[in-house]
């Protein structure tokens, strides 16, 4: 099978399991993808388990569906490798979008962890979070309400995946040890596993410069802060790039209006070695 049919079927096994309509043809309006600015190694993705829909959940919410069609979950969760069976975390994990993709993913045999901060939750997550977590798919993961630089307790390891989904860049401006939580991460993972980073993306040698005023990051700042911390980049992925995107905006979710979606971001994959 081609890596084209195999992303269509892909999609359409996760469409179907979640309850939504299959697309009939590609989005005219979608962003451009491109390949990104600087050479990675080319890393081939593992097929996922598409998100499972249970009997007694009545599947994913429309707000979740509604999300989809601008953050690729397929292809997030095939480049990541998220399999069935799986011990993952998500840093950052806010309300549980992405943490619900992966408890559908590793299914009943795995398990999640999904990290918040305090500060977050009280300030806007705690009350959607917890609804979540009431959800018959969500019983596989567990809550953990820790500092970024020290996201796991010590009985957390050997994990196969660690994720961030467009947060890593909210770490450097809230002033979080960053050094700290890449050791952390790299800690948790067992030899081989993933460190997973989708973030906004800056312009070329903006470095962290934008991190609060337009919620962007370079990806060559994160790279090196990862590489720091023992991993090794294994590859990139183009799904979310959007060469048309000038880069000078505000992406942040209560701030991008109509251009939600539309902004271009990386998608990094790094392994311990």
């Amino acid at each position: 099978m081609t890596r084209a049919r195999s992303r269509a079927a892909l999609l359409t096994s996760f469409f179907v399991a979640c309850g939504g309509p299959l697309p009939s043809s590609p989005d005219p309006t979608a962003p451009t993808q491109i390949s990104p600015p600087s050479p990675a190694p080319t890393a081939e993705a593992t097929p996922a388990a598409a998100p499972r829909a249970t009997s007694d959940d009545n599947e994913r919410s429309e707000a979740d569906r509604a999300l989809d069609p601008s953050r690729h979950p397929v292809e997030m969760l095939a480049f990541f490798g998220i399999a069935p069976g799986q011990h993952v975390a998500e840093l950052g994990a806010g309300t549980g979008y992405t943490t619900e993709l992966l408890a559908r993913a590793v299914g009943p045999s795995g398990v999640v962890y999904g990290q918040n901060p305090k500060w977050l939750l009280e300030k806007f997550a705690e009350s959607p979070w917890a609804e979540r977590l009431r959800k018959p798919s969500m019983k596989n993961v567990r809550r953990l309400d820790r500092d970024f630089d020290d996201p796991f307790p010590p009985e957390v390891k050997d994990l196969d995946a660690v994720i961030s989904i467009l947060f890593y860049h909210d770490t450097v401006w809230l002033g979080a040890d960053r050094d700290r939580m890449n050791r952390a991460v790299f800690a948790a993972l067992r030899s081989g596993g993933v460190y997973g980073i989708v973030d906004y993306s800056a312009l070329a040698t903006r470095g962290i410069k934008d991190v609060k005023t337009i919620h962007r990051i370079e990806d060559a700042f994160v790279k090196a802060e990862v590489i720091r911390a023992g991993f090794k980049l294994e590859g990139e992925a183009a799904f979310l790039r959007n060469s048309a995107d000038a880069r000078d905006w505000n992406d942040a979710p209560n701030a991008e209006g109509e251009r939600h979606g539309t902004s271009d971001r990386f998608v990094l994959k790094f392994v311990k070695p």
